[in-house]
């Protein structure tokens, strides 16, 4: 976040507009002459014992997509979303609570099936998530040779040396085996964050698929925790502080090879898990069968944290963090809202 961005993020808290003491205010309808569009996908029977039937989600999934972007056809919304059927796109799943609570396969095999049919070659379409190893437990490497796309893990594909994030405020983590400067002693070693190759160089458009999960610091395994840092190397300096996620998590999302690529967000709440999150804990779950699409991944996440809450009450678990301050600082950045009352829902069944 630039120095500008920090003072009237600081000027709008000190004047009480942005940062709620809790859920409830955040919560809060405000006035609003313009919103932006969520459509949710209602399905019925998707489910036989937690494993979905890949036909059926298809077809909600379709659905969906048809009445988001106000088409009348899969090929037509996807010509709507890309430029030209020479895009190569990058479909980012959120793989390691693995198949049950991660992104679902099935939900990817909709996308696949809707990007071949409006025309694009299937080594144009790449599965990926950061670790090869996540991907494989999931399953996602025999689902890419059944369909005959590419399944990538971003951190295998190595890193761009020339193309980094580094904060305003460097917090120097400990880094790992995978990081580019592991095993560096230079000084400044570990300020930065570099890009994948897989993002700044292949990639022109990215869709954003992502479970409904929580997670103890970010609140949710959404957009921008799946997202940003799945993009990057040397992540573990913000994950252990939900302070450092707030900051770090839009500054990734907003970097031009990152943000400027999604073209689609889609969460995948067939199933929310409310409790137990990134791990897989289908005893803290709910069979929802909904998919949620929009453009703004701050609309998707916020209504995530909503409903994770919803369901955690509903079964008189402990509430826990949901760090709103991630969301707000997005909307400072201006990617996306967080503001229910300007968030426009269309249900779909």
């Amino acid at each position: 976040m630039s120095r500008n961005a920090r003072f009237h993020f600081v000027l709008l808290a000190l004047l009480g507009w942005l940062l709620p003491a809790g859920a409830e205010d955040f919560f809060a309808p405000r006035t609003t002459n313009s919103a932006v569009r969520v459509t949710i996908a209602q399905g019925a029977n998707l489910f036989d014992a937690f494993l979905p039937f890949d036909d059926r989600v298809e077809a909600i999934f379709n659905r969906g997509l048809t009445n988001f972007t106000q088409t009348t056809s899969t090929v037509d919304a996807w010509h709507s979303l890309l430029t030209n059927n020479n895009e190569t796109v990058g479909i980012k799943v959120f793989s390691t609570p693995g198949r049950l609570t991660g992104t679902r396969p099935a939900v990817v095999i909709a996308i696949v099936h809707g990007l071949l049919a409006a025309g694009l070659s299937p080594t144009n379409i790449i599965i990926w998530d950061k670790h090869a190893a996540d991907l494989r437990n999931a399953g996602y490497f025999d689902l890419g040779q059944t369909l005959g796309v590419p399944v990538i893990g971003a951190a295998d594909a190595g890193y761009d040396t020339n193309n980094y994030y580094l904060p305003d405020s460097p917090v120097i983590g400990s880094l790992v085996w995978g990081d580019v400067e592991f095993g560096n002693t230079n000084k400044g070693v570990g300020k930065k964050s570099y890009l994948s190759n897989l993002i700044s160089h292949r990639l022109t458009k990215i869709i954003s698929v992502v479970p409904l999960i929580d997670e103890n610091s970010a609140g949710t395994c959404g957009h921008f925790f799946s997202l940003a840092l799945g993009s990057v190397d040397n992540t573990r300096r913000f994950e252990d502080s939900g302070d450092r996620l707030a900051v770090a998590l839009p500054e990734l999302y907003a970097l031009p090879s990152i943000g400027d690529r999604v073209v689609l967000n889609v969460t995948d709440a067939l199933i929310g898990q409310y409790q137990g999150g990134p791990a897989n804990y289908l005893q803290y779950s709910t069979l929802l069968q909904q998919l949620w699409f929009s453009r703004d991944p701050v609309a998707l996440d916020t209504l995530a944290l909503r409903e994770l809450g919803h369901e955690r009450q509903r079964v008189d678990a402990p509430q826990l963090n949901s760090n709103f301050e991630i969301y707000t600082n997005a909307t400072l950045l201006q990617l996306g809202i967080s503001n229910p009352a300007r968030i426009q829902i269309e249900t779909v069944r």
